[in-house]
């Protein structure tokens, strides 16, 4: 399988993300609301895979769970969506480069974090709840345990939770764009995903499922939702941002920069 090397990876990111500030309106509602619905989907198979396992296999469910649950980012990267998780990485890196301005970050952010959000409650009372798949037997004492440790970690430990998480999704991005191929892409996305999953780190999108499917059925309140949002945001953001794109631009700025000035070269050329 060919790949490509890390600083080519940055170059790619970085027009990924100067094309990501540029999306009309219409079109990162859509794909927003499909990658809140494809991330509650993942959530969703690993719930419905683990809630009755025996209590007596302890963490190996997790690994079971993490497992299942990397088809959520394998359909927005290879079928199309768009994640905030993920733009908390690409859109940084291309305002570092100059391609993108932070009023277009404040845009891109605020409205893939509505149409994220509204995708994965789509899941969480469609499916979860109408259907029932959340709210029944061992499946509802998952959900609700799930949602429950989530909301009791303290501010701080929910920051500091939901940056390693983040540094690890935004590391599948950023392995999946060193691929070129099918099979590439769906390896470089399975393995940090099944581990932030394993290890119960925080993600802003999947709790939008979760906890709401707990809501749902009557267990938590929107204000156990919203005070568990502000320090998951803030950290998915960090390890974004500052563990993945800041990091990787101090390292490649200056191949970016060329790259850069050589495309512009070209676009000169051609006319």
């Amino acid at each position: 399988m060919a790949f490509h090397s890390p600083d080519r990876i940055a170059q790619k990111i970085v027009e990924a993300g100067a094309k990501k500030a540029n999306i009309p309106i219409h079109h990162i509602l859509i794909l927003g609301f499909l990658g809140g619905a494809f991330i509650a989907l993942g959530f969703l198979l690993d719930i419905r895979v683990i809630g009755n396992l025996p209590e007596e296999w302890g963490s190996f469910s997790s690994l079971i769970g993490g497992a299942v649950f990397p088809i959520g980012l394998m359909l927005i990267i290879i079928a199309g969506g768009e994640l905030l998780t993920g733009n908390m990485m690409a859109l940084p890196l291309a305002i570092l480069a100059k391609r993108a301005t932070v009023l277009q970050l404040v845009r891109n952010w605020g409205l893939i974090l509505v149409s994220n959000f509204v995708g994965a409650i789509f899941v969480a009372f469609f499916f979860g709840h109408v259907v029932g798949l959340t709210e029944t037997g061992p499946f509802l004492e998952k959900t609700v345990a799930v949602a429950q440790a989530k909301v009791d970690e303290p501010f701080v430990k929910a920051l500091i939770s939901a940056i390693g998480c983040n540094w690890l999704v935004c590391l599948a991005v950023w392995m999946a764009f060193g691929a070129d191929d099918i099979g590439g892409k769906i390896l470089a996305i399975w393995f940090p995903i099944m581990g932030f999953v394993a290890i119960g780190f925080q993600h802003v999108v999947a709790n939008m499922f979760v906890i709401p499917a707990a809501i749902f059925a009557g267990q938590l309140g929107w204000a156990d939702y919203f005070s568990n949002f502000v320090p998951v945001f803030i950290g998915n953001a960090i390890g974004g941002g500052v563990f993945v794109g800041l990091m990787y631009w101090m390292v490649y700025k200056e191949s970016i920069k060329t790259s850069a000035a050589q495309n512009s070269l070209k676009m000169k050329k051609a006319m």
